[in-house]
């Protein structure tokens, strides 16, 4: 028996930040066919509160350093504002979506990153996806939306990144769906020239991925999301797209695809 499709679909801050753009892509999304995922960040709200709060966001590699107020502040921001405004629009759009942390049911489950080079705080590693409850949320025609809060089984919340949430449930589902795994941000693709926001590289493959980083084209925050693409593909996901807010309308051809 055949195996169903499952799109999982990322969307990062800035599509987020964008109240019109947000609206039109979740419009988009809803209107997609068969069972689906949404995985949103919510970095750059994070850091507007959190700077409103007086706190002070550190990045690190693209990456947050999460210290324990930081934690309270991404918590609130992620799993309340952003992850409930997100589903609510979509059950405006006839989605049946329910909002989740990674702490719901177990669904994520993360340890606290080991400190080697840079200690990120209270940053969660994932460890597991509770593939059967999600599985049993898409039977019932129910749409989850996963913010990036996870915790340890011990009562500890973790910030995870949110690329990596995207990845982990697409390989933990690829058991029982062939997954297909979308990054959408406010770029058409990865880029070969920043300046150029159409020099879309259509295909990048294993093999391409060193040479591009080391011509300083993939760089910065981009260095950890192309890491959980090509980290899903090598663990069973059926296909990886990058891409902005039309990518997920079947018409889109312009957008970065992942092969091994």
């Amino acid at each position: 028996m055949s195996k169903q499709t499952l799109q999982i679909v990322k969307i990062g801050g800035n599509v987020i930040n964008n109240e019109t753009v947000l609206n039109a892509f979740l419009k988009d999304f809803a209107a997609l066919k068969g069972p689906k995922i949404l995985v949103h960040g919510g970095g750059k709200r994070a850091s507007e509160i959190s700077s409103a709060m007086g706190l002070e966001s550190k990045m690190i590699n693209g990456r947050r350093v999460t210290d324990a107020a930081t934690v309270e502040v991404v918590t609130m921001v992620y799993a309340g504002l952003l992850n409930k405004n997100i589903a609510a629009q979509l059950q405006k759009y006839s989605c049946n979506a329910i909002g989740l942390s990674g702490v719901d049911a177990n669904c994520i489950l993360a340890h606290k990153r080991i400190v080697k080079d840079v200690d990120y705080g209270f940053a969660g590693d994932v460890d597991a996806i509770n593939s059967q409850f999600i599985h049993l949320l898409l039977q019932n025609n129910v749409t989850p939306v996963f913010c990036a809060i996870t915790h340890d089984k011990n009562g500890q919340l973790l910030n995870t990144n949110a690329d990596t949430i995207a990845s982990e449930v697409a390989i933990g589902m690829s058991e029982l769906y062939l997954t297909d795994l979308n990054f959408v941000f406010e770029l058409k693709g990865v880029l070969e020239n920043i300046e150029d926001k159409n020099s879309v590289i259509k295909e990048i493959n294993s093999k391409t991925y060193p040479k591009l980083v080391d011509k300083g084209i993939i760089s910065d925050g981009m260095l950890p999301k192309l890491h959980n693409c090509f980290n899903a593909l090598e663990k069973g996901v059926n296909k990886v797209k990058i891409g902005d807010v039309t990518l997920v309308k079947e018409s889109i051809k312009l957008y970065t695809t992942l092969t091994l």
